[in-house]
């Protein structure tokens, strides 16, 4: 099966995927949830510190998690934010901010699963104390707060949003441990809502793009403190020039487009299951592409294989669901 698609095929495919810039104006915070509280871990800078100041701006109050003092003390000075030290690979520190956010007695309506590190390396050179770090954060992160927190988020009927990123869809070299990671929040995701959407917990992910944030920074920085280097590798001249590119860029999109995803996956009736948030065409191109090529390589060559008018039947059937649930359509 040759990997084309007509025009109209390609729009279904993108409306499905969840290309989606949310309106913010018809997401307010109502007189009974206007105090509605919501947990965002990785908040002392990036996205997580945008989601913080742009919920806490609409009248929600935000517990913001961070681990130095200053970074507690800058969270601790904006109106409707009370910082918390929280590390998601310390089982202590979660203990505790459990119990900070139990005792407060607001209770927690919504999780923000944002806290994240980024890892470039080959696979087959890459350390394992790099990939478990990765994976500590990334995937183990989101499902230790989110299980610690469970109880709260169950007894307000609330939300959980998980921030994975459109390398959940894509890959390429010497990105593999941080797509790996990312890939793993799309299958946490579905199996969480598959569990806890029948105790009335409603369950997302968002998916940005190449926003502006300390990612990179922190990435390059811990590569310095552990004394890494390109030398030597199999990849040496490859993985310099990648490496190059990395850092934060002003020039890039503020992430204010992957808040206001965050905040109607959080307060909208109908929330979506994935927001993919990116800052051009060029990113939702190439992401739609991948998720097109993967179907049509799962779809080819064997015994069950479908037609081309099966497959936009089925999408059709797909797209009349989520527009049914969701009450929007990209069209």
């Amino acid at each position: 099966m040759k990997i084309h698609a007509n025009a109209i095929v390609i729009t279904m495919l993108w409306a499905s995927a969840g290309i989606f810039l949310p309106n913010v104006n018809s997401v307010q915070a109502q007189p009974d949830d206007s105090q509605k509280a919501v947990l965002v871990t990785g908040a002392s800078t990036g996205i997580g510190r945008t989601i913080t100041e742009f919920l806490a701006a609409r009248g929600y109050f935000v517990y913001a998690g961070a681990r130095s003092a200053e970074d507690l003390a800058e969270l601790d000075s904006i109106e409707n934010v009370q910082s918390i030290k929280l590390d998601v690979t310390i089982p202590e520190e979660i203990a505790a901010a459990v119990e900070e956010v139990t005792k407060a007695g607001r209770g927690l309506y919504g999780l923000v699963n944002n806290a994240g590190v980024g890892i470039i390396a080959p696979l087959i050179e890459v350390e394992e104390a790099d990939l478990d770090f990765q994976l500590d954060v990334n995937l183990y992160g989101p499902y230790r707060i989110t299980k610690a927190f469970s109880h709260l988020l169950i007894e307000e009927q609330g939300r959980i949003t998980t921030i994975g990123s459109i390398s959940g869809i894509l890959s390429g070299a010497f990105l593999g441990p941080y797509s790996m990671s990312k890939h793993a929040v799309e299958a946490y995701t579905d199996a969480l809502a598959a569990e806890i959407e029948p105790l009335g917990v409603r369950v997302s992910v968002v998916e940005p793009g190449n926003y502006r944030s300390q990612i990179g920074v922190s990435l390059m920085r811990r590569r310095a403190d552990n004394n890494q280097s390109v030398e030597g590798s199999l990849f040496e001249e490859r993985l310099e020039d990648r490496l190059a590119g990395v850092g934060y860029h002003p020039s890039m999109k503020s992430p204010d487009e992957v808040a206001a995803a965050v905040l109607h996956a959080l307060f909208a009736e109908n929330p979506k299951r994935r927001y993919m948030v990116v800052p051009d065409q060029h990113e939702a191109e190439i992401t739609i592409r991948k998720a097109m090529q993967e179907l049509v390589e799962l779809n080819h060559g064997h015994q069950y294989s479908y037609e081309r008018e099966a497959l936009i039947t089925m999408l059709d059937e797909a797209l009349g669901e989520v527009e049914q649930f969701t009450g929007f359509s990209n069209q």
